[in-house]
């Protein structure tokens, strides 16, 4: 049975990075993000059909997620220089162009195996996304099969939810109602 990963502290990590420009590289640890919201996203491939119309969304609502005081972290298995090559391939010729986040490379494996993500067989990481608060706490997580492209506005209605510190219902939104503990 996997270990839990919901409301304990997220596995930390530090990783190389491509970062948005798609010029630069750099290095990214977990305790970089302390005192913010996380959003942390794995995807299997650069250079895939599905991954690009999510990495595009999630970097066209960036704007969004900082309002919220939340950083954007995607990562996969592939290296730094995929990444690079990925995001100065035109967005017509499948590349996801400049990115308002960085990339992380797990070349290890290990970060996506700490994640519950890994698929060993393939050597890729399943569609897992994870919401880490502030303090380090793993609040939300989803893993789904990799032909199933992630909602933006679900998780940003999630992290808002999460945000409230309220119990909130099934479809709530943020101005709506929540339910108190009886």
């Amino acid at each position: 049975m996997p270990e839990r990963l919901v409301g304990k502290k997220a596995p930390d990590f530090t990783m190389e990075i491509a970062l948005g420009d798609g010029k630069n590289f750099g290095k990214v640890s977990l305790s970089d993000y302390k005192g913010k919201w996380l959003v942390f996203f794995f995807y299997p491939l650069d250079f895939t059909f599905v991954c690009p119309t999510e990495i595009t969304a999630l970097s066209n609502a960036y704007s969004q997620f900082k309002e919220l005081n939340c950083e954007v972290l995607g990562c996969s298995t592939d290296s730094i220089y995929s990444h690079r090559a990925w995001m100065n391939t035109p967005i017509e010729e499948n590349g996801i162009g400049k990115l308002n986040f960085p990339l992380a490379s797990d070349q290890t494996h290990q970060v996506s195996k700490d994640y519950g993500v890994y698929i060993e067989e393939e050597g890729v990481a399943l569609r897992g996304l994870f919401i880490i608060d502030p303090d380090g706490e793993l609040k939300y997580a989803v893993v789904h099969h990799n032909d199933i492209g992630r909602s933006v506005d679900e998780t940003l209605r999630v992290l808002q939810a999460l945000q409230s510190g309220g119990l909130c219902p099934a479809n709530w939104k943020p101005g709506q109602a929540q339910l108190t503990a009886k």
